[in-house]
């Protein structure tokens, strides 16, 4: 017997001893990110509760390592072929609340809904999200997440400290002012497991919508005069629609004394979507479905809304979910562009959009300042990011196709000193990846350092390190 084969016989003897709940397929265990497709065969898959259950598991493996938590990534983040993969949702606990100081310790498997749930009751919220709450806190952390909380930015400036298992299995507790906490943050699972996440909260208040309307043009002016200035405004965003996206409609939320025109708190977590799902398909199949779309939309945005910021916060991705991927999907991309270029992007988007027929159903536009606390930041400045929605058939040529006009926009993107985001398709050519992101050298000197060896693999790492 070889040492390559003795390693991996004695390391999946020990993933298989009591205590360890590891799932094997007869033949083949296939993980599959949120979009359904990427489908990746790993080795074994195990579901660990504990920190100690990571630790033991990691450095006990000889092979390579992935992560997934809500899955929501959709270009094969979450898995590597062959790997040990680490489906982090059991680890959903919250370990400390301290609501006089406003801070709370979670599990990184904990689901932002079941956050929500823990502390609703003590009249709190958290300080930044996206803008769904199905995503896990440690799959957060790893994508850098933002929404669309007024001046806050992405996840990492709400983050006092992270727990993460190293490649060896060694247990670290990081604060911000450590490399390896400025790396976890859009790192995507490539330096290590994050188990634990202290983060800040905020008071969870009422808050009113307001909607507005501007031209393309003036939207920058107006979101730095009368958004950014307004200590009140809580969330905010611009959506661009089909067929031109040159009609910013504005949606913010701010803050109330007035009593809630919702009397719930949290949105149900059986509520029926059946009816979003309908009107999605015909949005994005049928002849005048946009049309159709808008007007609906307008008469529900007339109506008065003050719901509690928990309520905004517990959105649910279950009301995106077309009734079947079977032969097509939904999918995001998104892209970050210095303020001063936003009209000039925009411009292109539009262009791209309208010349390729992609079957683009939004574009949200989202402001964030610029992030000094992580590696691979997506926001060097002050940027507003563009989120693209569209709808893709599950063929090989279609996504052929939505890989030619993907490269586009990251050429569009980058010609306006901008960048785009790494939790989606794979398209980007190498050449655009490393110029987007120009810090990958320091991380995959980061990662030399405390993976030597390259046990923390995935998709995204296999294709662009």
């Amino acid at each position: 017997m070889d040492r390559r084969t003795l390693l991996t016989t004695t390391a999946t003897a020990a993933l298989l001893a009591p205590g360890f709940a590891v799932r094997t397929a007869p033949k083949q265990r296939v993980v599959k990110d949120y979009s359904g497709l990427d489908a990746v065969p790993v080795a074994l898959e195990r579901r660990p509760i504990t920190t100690e259950d990571v630790s033991d598991a990691v450095g006990g493996w000889s092979g390579a390592v992935s992560i997934g938590g809500g899955r929501y990534s959709m270009g094969g983040q979450i898995a590597a072929p062959d790997s040990l993969h680490l489906d982090m949702r059991g680890m959903n606990r919250v370990l400390s609340l301290d609501p006089a100081r406003r801070v709370v310790r979670v599990q990184a498997g904990i689901s932002w809904r079941d956050l929500l749930d823990a502390i609703d009751p003590h009249e709190l919220s958290v300080g930044i999200m996206q803008s769904y709450s199905n995503f896990t806190v440690g799959g957060s952390v790893s994508v850098n997440c933002h929404g669309r909380y007024v001046g806050r930015g992405p996840l990492v400036n709400s983050v006092r400290a992270v727990q993460v298992v190293r490649a060896d299995g060694r247990v670290l507790e990081l604060k911000p002012d450590s490399p390896i906490f400025r790396g976890l943050f859009g790192g995507y699972g490539g330096l290590g497991v994050v188990t634990e996440v202290e983060l800040d909260l905020e008071d969870n208040t009422r808050i009113r919508r307001v909607v507005e309307q501007v031209e393309l043009d003036g939207y920058p002016d107006h979101f730095a005069s009368r958004i950014a200035q307004e200590a009140r405004v809580v969330l905010h965003n611009a959506d661009l629609r089909p067929p031109g996206f040159d009609e910013p409609r504005l949606i913010s939320w701010i803050s109330t004394e007035q009593p809630a025109t919702v009397p719930e708190r949290l949105i149900a977590r059986d509520r029926d979507y059946s009816d979003n799902q309908t009107l999605l398909w015909m949005v994005s199949e049928l002849p005048g479905g946009k049309r159709l779309r808008r007007g609906i939309e307008d008469r529900v945005l007339e109506r008065e809304s003050i719901v509690w910021r928990n309520y905004e916060a517990s959105l649910d991705t279950d009301s995106l979910e077309p009734k079947t991927r079977l032969f097509s999907t939904y999918l995001l991309q998104e892209y970050f562009i210095p303020v001063g270029n936003f009209l000039s992007f925009a411009r292109t988007l539009s262009d791209v959009l309208r010349r390729r027929r992609v079957n683009a159903l939004n574009v949200s536009v989202r402001h964030s300042p610029r992030d000094s606390r992580s590696l691979l930041t997506w926001a060097p400045t002050d940027v507003f990011s563009f989120v693209l929605y569209y709808k893709q058939r599950v063929s090989e040529r279609a996504s052929r196709e939505a890989g030619v006009w993907t490269r586009e926009l990251i050429d569009a993107a980058l010609a306006n000193g901008g960048r785009y985001y790494l939790p989606y398709r794979l398209h980007a050519a190498r050449s655009q990846f490393e110029q987007a992101y120009p810090e990958i050298r320091d991380f995959v000197a980061l990662k030399s350092r405390v993976d030597p060896q390259g046990k923390f693999r995935n998709l995204l790492w296999d294709k662009y390190l």
